[in-house]
């Protein structure tokens, strides 16, 4: 029997009004503390219970059932089961008093500590919430989605961050999820033409306001702000996804996301990352993160079998890629001979882009 994810009151009443049964299926992070008579009169052996809330008594007797309760876990900033993304306003709330007072800090600050400290409650603890994101991210069903990848220090009054965010656009405008790493710099760029897929003219115009607060770096909270004030004045509709990691916590996350797929591990990051961009994967100037994005994704492309269908693997800037970060050579030696060849593009700008794809 396929298990069953119930994530809303709504869903659980649904599913004990058609089949009064929660058998196989998983409850992730509801309070049923006024649910206690319905649970006691439902199947529920081998139905899981994630952080959960119950009434007095009905956790246990639940337990008896034959029910698999994994209780809520102590001490922590975030929600280990919760069971949908992060939507970008949630991980800012609190920056009317400062940065530091934000989920997104204040996580940061917890996976600090923890990360010299180290526990069996704070291990599980971040295994749980990042197989529960992983879950909500490939509960979305992104098919064909465009991996945009790029350096963070990218400041928003700079060209090739407009060149970016029209990018953006020209991919959800042609029907294309996109997903990022979800970090500033080029990542908020794509992440930003994406979401607002209206007219050409309201991008100019928050890519305008947006470069009176260019840089993250010493001033966060204005940075932030800024941000906050285009998905006020703007309808960010389009189909945008971003995959940051607190690993780098110090680059904070932008807020043109549809959902925010925030994860501890930068390992399962990257994996999920490009196993979603299953459309292609777009490399726009970067640093170290991006060159192992870039191989990483390579990987699987050069021990792919003759007559595969190949995603393409695009990189922007034949210079950069050429002799700033000579990567592409490299590229090019690796698919000498192999399926991936074809598959392989290094173009001189955005604009090329959109035909290969």
């Amino acid at each position: 029997m396929a298990s069953i994810e119930i994530e809303s009151l709504d869903q659980l009443r649904a599913q004990l009004a058609s089949a009064s049964s929660l058998a196989g299926c998983w409850v992730q992070s509801l309070d049923l503390s006024g649910m206690a008579v319905e649970l006691s009169q439902a199947e529920v052996n081998r139905a899981v219970f994630l952080g959960c809330v119950f009434a007095a008594g009905s956790e246990a007797e639940l337990e008896t059932r034959g029910a698999l309760v994994f209780p809520t876990l102590p001490d922590l900033p975030f929600n280990p089961y919760r069971g949908g993304l992060y939507a970008p306003g949630e991980l800012y709330e609190g920056l009317e008093r400062g940065y530091r007072h934000t989920l997104d800090a204040r996580v940061y600050r917890w996976w600090h500590y923890v990360g010299q400290h180290r526990s069996l409650t704070s291990e599980l603890a971040m295994t749980l919430h990042d197989h529960a994101i992983t879950d909500a991210l490939a509960d979305l069903g992104l098919d064909q989605a465009i991996g945009v990848m790029g350096g963070h220090r990218l400041t928003r009054d700079h060209r090739d961050y407009a060149a970016a965010a029209h990018l953006g656009r020209r991919l959800a405008a042609a029907g294309r999820a996109v997903i990022t790493g979800g970090g500033p710099g080029a990542m908020e760029a794509v992440n930003l033409g994406a979401s607002l897929v209206g007219s050409p003219a309201d991008l100019a115009a928050a890519i305008e306001l947006l470069g009176q607060r260019p840089a993250f770096a010493g001033a966060l909270e204005s940075w932030a702000q800024a941000a906050l004030a285009v998905t006020d004045r703007w309808d960010l509709s389009g189909p945008s996804y971003g995959v940051p990691t607190w690993l780098y916590g110090h680059e904070p996350p932008n807020a043109f996301s549809a959902g925010v797929a925030k994860l501890f591990s930068n390992a399962i990051r990257e994996d999920v990352l490009l196993r979603q961009a299953s459309g292609g994967l777009i490399c726009l100037p970067g640093a170290a993160g991006t060159v192992q994005e870039i191989f990483q994704a390579v990987t699987p492309r050069y021990y792919a079998e003759a007559q595969t269908e190949i995603p393409p693997l695009i990189l922007v800037g034949r210079d950069y890629w050429t002799k700033t970060v000579p990567a592409w050579p490299l590229l090019s030696a690796l698919a000498d001979g192999r399926t991936m060849a074809a598959s392989l593009h290094l173009v001189d700008s955005v604009d090329d882009v959109p035909a290969l794809l």
